[in-house]
């Protein structure tokens, strides 16, 4: 499944396109900013109107359960699927129809009035984010390779905006009369997916090689796509729990408002945005990413440690911390354009990565549950995360060594790499 097909051009001097023309640089970059903007709004929108969703159509604590679960087992599933179908259709074409299902999805479960329906419907809706998430840094490598910090610090930087105001404007758009219609605030970012498409439609494909030599790259043999997959699961993993559970470890721990736990969230949450404009600039001028490694790291784990010794004092200075560790992210995506030779690696290399490392991820805030449970507190958690830190420092130290993962499976071991 996750496999790259590497082509070697008879005739590498003149790329041909399937439509006799390729896009201008700058339009594919417009192109990939507003398909980043739509990676997570059929996510983040839907939190700050479950209570209603649930009340409306009967969607019971299971269900809403599930739907929770839905982005990080559709983003497995369906970004371990990409490269097949990308290498039949073509990486931008098959972008277009994920944004369109995405639209398509996104517009429908907002019809819906039962709850199983609008389980199905939100899965379509998550199609397009689903293959955003493999494909982005695949026409970043492909397209930007002399600046791939730059244009990834662009998509992720666009990326974290979308959450961020899917997250912050579904309810006031939703808010009609004093009554809260979640249909109007979870419906209206299938327009924004709709304009996406639109572009991606009328996109000119970009160059495909002729007279091409396949070389299959079995990514599961590749140590550094392992460490890459690892280290991507753990963060990811710190991320889901952060957003989730963060927020009722304040009220308890800190003893403060729950308005004031969603205000110390939602500012960790807003970090991301100037962070992932920073960390894939810097990362793509280092020869080695283990510098910034130590300091994302780092962040957490004095951050982890002030949430256990002084939950309430310092809780401003904790969310701040975790805010600038969440550079875990765009660095991991960053990193999956640095470790690949050629796009078709990069495609591989991308949804192996986070195929793998949002499986690991899904289990992390049913862990969280279960420790809670289990202890009656806060201990077990932050056990938890300090193992998944400990797997992102050994993983991440790995993966940012500068090596491709062509040479872990093509080099014969006699020859000098």
């Amino acid at each position: 499944m996750f496999f790259a097909e590497r082509t070697v051009s008879a005739h590498p001097q003149t790329p041909r396109t399937s439509s006799g023309r390729a896009a201008p640089v700058w339009a594919l970059g417009v192109a990939v900013v507003l398909a980043a903007l739509n990676l997570r709004t059929a996510v983040t929108s839907v939190g700050p109107l479950l209570e209603e969703l649930e009340k409306d159509i009967g969607m019971s604590g299971v269900l809403a359960g599930l739907l929770t679960t839905l982005p990080v087992i559709s983003f497995a599933v369906l970004g371990a699927l990409t490269p097949k179908l990308a290498h039949h259709v073509g990486e931008q074409r098959l972008l277009a129809i994920g944004l369109v299902l995405m639209a398509t999805g996104l517009a429908l479960r907002a019809l819906v009035s039962t709850a199983w329906p609008f389980l199905l419907l939100s899965v379509l809706a998550l199609v397009g984010g689903a293959m955003g998430n493999v494909l982005l840094p695949v026409l970043v490598k492909r397209n930007f390779a002399a600046n791939v910090g730059g244009m990834t610090a662009a998509y992720t930087t666009a990326l974290a905006v979308g959450a961020a105001l899917a997250a912050a404007v579904s309810v006031p758009l939703a808010t009609r009369g004093g009554t809260i219609d979640w249909r109007i605030g979870l419906g209206v970012w299938a327009g924004l997916a709709a304009v996406a498409a639109v572009v991606w439609l009328f996109l000119p494909g970009g160059p495909r090689a002729e007279g091409a030599q396949r070389v299959r790259l079995p990514m599961r043999r590749s140590p550094t796509a392992w460490a890459l997959a690892l280290f991507f699961g753990a963060q990811a993993l710190q991320a889901y729990l952060a957003l989730g559970w963060f927020a009722l470890f304040f009220r308890e721990q800190a003893q403060v408002s729950p308005a004031r736990a969603g205000v110390l969230v939602a500012m960790l949450a807003g970090l991301t945005i100037p962070i992932s404009a920073l960390i894939p600039s810097l990362a793509g001028r280092m020869r080695s990413q283990r510098p910034l490694i130590a300091i994302l790291i780092g962040a957490y784990a004095l951050a982890y440690a002030g949430m256990i010794v002084a939950p309430r004092s310092g809780a401003w200075v904790w969310a701040v911390l975790i805010g600038i560790a969440s550079g875990c992210f765009p660095l991991a995506l960053t990193m999956i354009g640095l470790r690949a030779r050629t796009p078709e690696g990069t495609v591989a290399l991308s949804a192996f990565a986070q195929s793998v490392g949002y499986l690991l991820a899904g289990i992390g805030p049913l862990l969280v549950g279960v420790l809670r449970a289990a202890t009656g507190g806060w201990g077990g958690v932050f056990v938890l995360l300090y193992i998944a830190l400990a797997v992102m420092a050994v993983a991440g130290w790995r993966v940012a060594c500068p090596r491709y993962v062509e040479d872990d499976l093509l080099t014969p071991p006699h020859l000098p790499h």
